[in-house]
């Protein structure tokens, strides 16, 4: 860590959690902050008011070299990024450019991704248990980045975090009745990875990013149905598929046939073979969705036909497929589960505890 916060220390297995006072503030005065990386620009760009860019010897504000990195006067709100936030913001000169980060009690953090993850509307226990996920995602992320200048970025790559502006009751009761509650595996706050849905099996952290989990395994999930996602179809349009091919480095011409070539332990493709009147070949399906777009392909458990010119994908439901079912969850609420009935079906193996720091 850069020294800027107190420690931290996860315990697993130090006691059983009792859900906090309902009265008790959503930040906690005894807290830490959260590095929340808000802006990735080239430059130059304004911050509280000054003109910030990248000079020859680090940053340059309003003509003045002030080396590695800037803080923004006052903690008061204000605009960046499009994000209405709290605390202090600072710029940091880095390889790509500029990184604005904001440095957000870890609760408020919660709260204001709380808002970005989920519906309010939902069942009271699954908002505690995305509370949950939330609060140890970003614990597992700060420890991960100890040596970085950010913990967790503010968007879907992390967590899409809204800012600190004030959030609907129902969200602070739920920050409220878990605060400070961390899922912890072998010590330490886990990789409470999650997915809008699973289209009936979640994944596998292994078969997703190649590497095996203890608690991100492939589970059945059932009563997804009230997803959106559930079924859907997408049709992409033979030059829009041929240049996100081209793009992934494979040129294949027109398109005669499309078909998977593989697929992973929960169902997933792994990869499609694609042949034209140029060429054939094979690419990831986890790449060709990035490229098309993952609010077009919505996951990659799908069949693929050829449509005439177009590719016809048909498949089920939304996001990588690891962790946590967020329509199974609220599905699992609807029929009565606690939030930690929930948390231990979707990261078996792991331990609710308080953290606390030092």
């Amino acid at each position: 860590m850069s020294g800027l916060f107190c420690s931290v220390l996860l315990l697993a297995g130090v006691w059983s959690v009792p859900a906090p006072a309902q009265a008790a503030p959503v930040d906690d005065p005894g807290g830490f902050a959260v590095r929340v990386l808000l802006v990735q620009a080239p430059g130059p760009l304004w911050l509280g008011g000054s003109r910030v860019e990248t000079g020859p010897a680090g940053l340059r504000v309003d003509g003045v070299d002030q080396g590695s990195e800037w803080w923004a006067e006052g903690e008061g709100s204000r605009r960046v990024g499009g994000l209405d936030v709290r605390g202090r913001v600072g710029v940091h000169r880095a390889v790509t450019g500029l990184w604005v980060v904001n440095h957000v009690p870890l609760e408020r953090y919660v709260l204001g991704t709380l808002a970005g993850e989920i519906f309010e509307s939902w069942e009271p226990e699954m908002l505690k248990a995305q509370a949950v996920a939330v609060r140890s995602f970003a614990l597992h992320r700060r420890r991960e980045r100890q040596h970085e200048a950010y913990d967790v970025v503010a968007g879907t790559s992390d967590q899409v975090y809204l800012g600190a502006w004030d959030q609907p009751s129902r969200l602070r009761d739920a920050v409220r009745a878990t605060r400070g509650e961390v899922l912890v595996h072998s010590g330490t706050a886990i990789l409470a990875a999650f997915h809008s849905a699973s289209g009936g099996r979640t994944a596998s952290a292994e078969e997703v990013w190649g590497r095996p989990v203890p608690y991100l395994i492939s589970l059945d999930v059932v009563d997804e149905e009230d997803s959106p996602d559930t079924y859907w179809r997408a049709r992409v349009p033979g030059p829009t598929m041929g240049r996100a091919l081209g793009a992934l480095g494979l040129e294949v011409g027109k398109i005669r046939e499309v078909r998977v070539a593989g697929r992973s332990e929960s169902g997933r493709v792994t990869g499609l073979r694609v042949d034209g009147d140029r060429g054939s070949g094979t690419v990831a399906a986890r790449a060709l969705r990035s490229e098309v777009g993952d609010s077009v392909l919505r996951s990659t458990l799908f069949e693929v036909f050829r449509d005439g010119d177009d590719v016809l994908f048909v498949g089920s439901g939304h996001g990588h497929g690891v962790g946590m079912s967020q329509w199974g969850g609220q599905a699992m609420a609807g029929r009565g589960a606690t939030y930690r009935e929930i948390l231990d079906v979707f990261y078996p193996g792991t331990r609710l505890v308080r953290e606390f720091s030092q």
